[in-house]
């Protein structure tokens, strides 16, 4: 029996102590003298989290394939284990050995969200890693990045040894093997990571100078030792019906998970092109996964952990060609066996009411539209491909199937937003609760409940709207107040509920997202200060995250506020994230003239996707 990091009067002490001890069934435990290579794989927040997350599951098991490598799993510790860790010495440990992170060849971070960055720098400082690349010594772990976050990591730069782009079926194999070699040749560090970034998809951040205009706009960046690429490329499984990574025996968490349930990835990317969803173009193309295998994996998953739900993961997932099939499997054969079927960003037709009337319990749970804008010009503006009457006919259709309770998201701050814009969000939710109105009385299941939930817009690298300029903190709130005005004035307001994300994180969001390497400084002196969990609200330190801009001479307005030059070097420009600058720029034009692009099975709009000659665009040029 493996003895566990934490003394039992520290498990009695913290909450939660079973996100600390592993153990949990389908934990892949290998010995470590039978390995070359120790992997520490890291989810920056807290273990429920974390064990939610999918691509995580998807390379641990894909490691642990390799019978050369042992791949552990690490969590941020929450706040109480923090103090005790850093008040006792207790070094940061994988769950399955126990054994200290510091210990193991490479600490591998995903980075999902901007706002985990604290927590990134919490686990290379209990861990014992130094915070800086540049002060790590030969013992130390390589400290790899990979994630949606990495798209742009020039703010993380500093913290990092190198960073994966794309999807990491392609060419961890090949780090590893180069590694291994390495070893065995009696490389430095160094050595290591000049052929690291040799490797498709690699990007070694000590091997590329930045420098600035007198405006603070980026004047070149380029490689520093030869043979290294200028242009990182995005790694992508093109077929992914023949390449998926599958496993069929997820880690089932010891407590409740955020998301606690197998989780089964139907197909990646998506047709749509919504101009502000950076998950839409940098997972381009859209491939899908074979119905059969599915069905097998779904089948294997359920029985290997007993889980009662199952969710069927993709960014849209009405649009999978073969989800009538695969649901109406699901239904027919875990129908008896009290299995629920999850269906995440599904539009709402008589197909999906039909399903979800199938699978949902007799007590109707909520159903959620994401209009994102409240006028058709907005919509057109952001190309969601949806109109009101869609939005109406889906919803009155709900109604009549018996549903009474709506969940409807919008953004406010969009590009090119107008008052009429904003005030258009309450009068759809009006417009919807006329829908259920107009049913008789008596076929309605009591009293229509819609909940209006607003985001603040985020303009993300590799969107057509990465040029746009942010609201200021106090122009969002502004805005939701006018929406939350226009909610009241509406004949069935008591029937509407409004709520509102932060303004302060979102802003402090955009500084992150966009920011480029001297915004590593920031980062820094908050953690330093006691910034950490920015993403929770009962942990967010906004005047913490003040203070560090006010020492550290940075002007968050200058990455926020600003429209940015259609000719200017942006942060993340050396990464070829398969969409076109080119197309990027002709959609930023095409929304600030209200034009729609059609989706990708409709018409190929030529992102430069087609490269990889993999999923629908491949497809239809056949």
């Amino acid at each position: 029996m493996k003895k566990l990091a934490l003394r039992d009067e520290i498990l009695l002490e913290v909450d939660k102590a079973a996100r600390y001890i592993g153990g949990e069934v389908n934990a892949i435990v290998k010995e470590k003298s039978e390995v070359d290579i120790r992997v520490a794989f890291c989810f920056p927040d807290v273990y429920e989290i974390g064990m939610s997350n999918l691509g995580m599951m998807i390379l641990y098991h894909m490691f642990n394939d390799r019978e050369d490598t042992w791949c552990e799993r690490v969590y941020s510790p929450w706040t109480d284990l923090d103090a005790i860790m850093r008040r006792e010495g207790i070094p940061l440990f994988a769950l399955e050995s126990q054994d200290p992170v510091k210990d193991f060849d490479f600490l591998c971070i995903t980075m999902g969200y901007e706002m985990c960055y604290t927590n990134v720098l919490q686990v290379l400082d209990l861990s014992g890693i130094p915070l800086h690349a540049r002060d790590r010594g030969e013992e130390d772990p390589l400290v790899i990045g990979g994630g949606a976050c990495a798209y742009n990591p020039e703010p993380m730069a500093d913290f990092f040894d190198l960073f994966y782009i794309g999807e990491g079926e392609t060419s961890y194999d090949a780090l590893f093997d180069a590694w291994k070699e390495n070893k065995k040749q009696g490389g430095t560090r160094r050595d290591f990571l000049l052929k690291a970034a040799t490797i498709p998809g690699i990007y070694v951040p000590s091997f590329y100078d930045v420098s600035y205009h007198q405006d603070g706009t980026i004047a070149s960046f380029r490689p520093n030792c030869p043979g290294i690429p200028s242009v990182i490329q995005k790694q992508v499984v093109t077929d992914i019906k023949k390449q998926y990574r599958s496993f069929e025996k997820p880690v089932v968490p010891f407590i409740k998970a955020t998301q606690d349930r197998v989780t089964l990835e139907i197909q990646r990317g998506c047709i749509r092109g919504c101009r502000f969803c950076q998950a839409g173009m940098i997972y381009r193309p859209d491939r899908e996964r074979d119905v059969d295998e599915l069905k097998q994996s779904a089948s294997a998953m359920l029985k290997n952990t007993g889980h009662e739900e199952i969710s069927l993961s993709s960014l849209s997932s009405s649009d999978y060609s073969q989800l009538k099939e695969l649901v109406y499997y699901l239904i027919d054969n875990f129908r008896d066996k009290a299995v629920n079927i999850s269906l995440p960003s599904l539009r709402i037709d008589a197909f999906a009411l039909d399903v979800m009337g199938k699978v949902q319990d007799v007590k109707k749970s909520s159903l959620t539209f994401a209009p994102e804008a409240g006028t058709q010009r907005m919509r057109d503006v952001i190309n969601k491909g949806l109109t009101q009457e869609d939005i109406l006919h889906g919803a009155g259709e709900a109604f009549r199937g018996g549903w009474n309770k709506v969940k409807l998201y919008f953004m406010l701050g969009l590009p090119t937003e107008t008052e009429e814009d904003i005030r258009g969000i309450g009068r759809l939710a009006e417009e919807i609760a006329k829908c259920y109105y107009e049913i008789p009385k008596e076929k309605r299941n009591g009293k229509i409940q819609i909940s209006v939930s607003t985001s603040f817009f985020v303009p993300k690298p590799f969107t057509p709207f990465q040029w746009a300029g942010m609201c200021s903190e106090q122009d969002f709130i502004g805005k939701a107040k006018i929406c939350k005005d226009e909610i009241r004035s509406q004949l069935n307001q008591r029937s509407i509920r409004y709520s509102w994300h932060e303004p302060d994180v979102t802003v402090l969001e955009g500084f992150l997202a966009r920011g480029d390497r001297r915004c590593g400084s920031v980062i820094e002196k908050a953690y330093r200060l006691g910034c950490l969990y920015d993403a929770w609200t009962e942990s967010f330190r906004y005047d913490l995250w003040k203070q560090a801009f006010a020492e550290e001479g940075v002007s968050m307005d200058f990455y926020t506020l600003r429209e940015r030059g259609e000719d200017e070097i942006l942060p993340w420009d050396f990464i070829d994230a398969g969409v076109t600058r080119e197309f990027l720029l002709r959609e930023w034009h095409q929304a600030k003239k209200g034009l729609v692009t059609p989706n990708c099975r409709q018409k190929c709009s030529g992102c430069g996707a087609r490269r990889y000659e993999g999923g629908v665009c491949f497809e239809a040029s056949r």
